[in-house]
């Protein structure tokens, strides 16, 4: 079984915004952003309408970031990490 560490609270996000350097916080799945009840779609699912056509295969899961300072957003990719 494969998780996302950021959406289960159990990592930040990590990266630098590309147009000040400065920390991107993380603004949720992309999926969610798609209307009302998208937050309540399964993750397995949400994968298969997230955008990224590999998503569900490579255990990826889509996020909004957005930046600290300058506001920048883009949407980044965070990989799923295997439950042992």
């Amino acid at each position: 079984m494969y998780i996302c560490y950021l959406c289960n609270g159990l990592e930040k996000m990590e990266h630098k915004c590309p147009v000040c350097d400065a920390h991107m916080l993380d603004g949720g799945k992309v999926v969610d952003y798609y209307d009302d009840y998208a937050p309540y779609i399964e993750a397995e699912d949400a994968q298969l309408i997230d955008g990224f056509p590999d998503s569900s295969r490579s255990h990826q899961c889509a996020h909004v970031g957005v930046c600290s300072v300058c506001n920048y957003t883009e949407e980044l990719i965070v990989n799923e990490q295997e439950l042992s």
